[in-house]
């Protein structure tokens, strides 16, 4: 059996404006106060388990509201993140106004990735490669539909949604390099599409 590593999915914290409101918000005072709390927690898991080797590799997203997110854990552990494209937002359509991006965001996310244009699948697989070809065990701060596309692949699903990860939220899994495991998924809430 091939050496497995773990991988942290960690949701950004909430985030000054929704997605039909602004391509690249920033974290409000909430969403600070939750990263903040997520180092904590972060820290203090690793902390129990006897075999974590601290401080794990960390991977973010490009955008502000991941960036953002992991300042507090970067802060604590004396680490930087290392920004990865592969694991940033899903991407819309060019050329779309910001409300018909929320519109098209709602109309996608109960379907499945086989009826999805090319494009998206190829961002899907970009993902899935990027969380396999971690060699280290590894913080991924990103965002609720990259953190969906691994539990999918990982459940042999083409569901888009099989979860709803509340901000700042902690999915530990694993990966032989092959295939993605679930070991624990991370703390849910009802997700406001906004």
């Amino acid at each position: 059996m091939a050496n497995r590593v773990k991988l942290y999915l960690i949701r950004h914290g909430h985030a000054a404006s929704g997605f039909g409101e602004d391509l690249d918000p920033g974290l409000d005072e909430l969403g600070h106060a939750q990263a903040a709390q997520m180092a904590v927690n972060m820290t203090l898991e690793l902390n129990s388990d006897q075999s974590a080797a601290m401080p794990f590799a960390m991977i973010v997203s490009p955008l502000r509201r991941t960036r953002e997110t992991a300042q507090p854990l970067e802060q604590r552990w004396g680490a930087a993140a290392r920004v990865e494209s592969r694991i940033a937002e899903l991407p819309s359509p060019d050329g779309l106004s910001l409300a018909d991006r929320l519109v098209w965001l709602r109309e996608i996310l109960p379907g499945s990735w086989a009826s999805m244009p090319e494009e998206l699948q190829k961002w899907r697989d970009n993902l899935i490669a990027a969380l396999l070809e971690c060699r280290e065990d590894t913080v991924a701060v990103t965002h609720f539909v990259a953190i969906n596309v691994a539990l999918s692949f990982a459940a042999g699903t083409d569901n888009i949604m099989t979860a709803q990860p509340a901000n700042c939220s902690i999915t530990c899994m694993e990966s032989d390099g092959q295939n993605l495991f679930l070991k624990r998924l991370g703390s849910e809430a009802e997700i406001e599409i906004r």
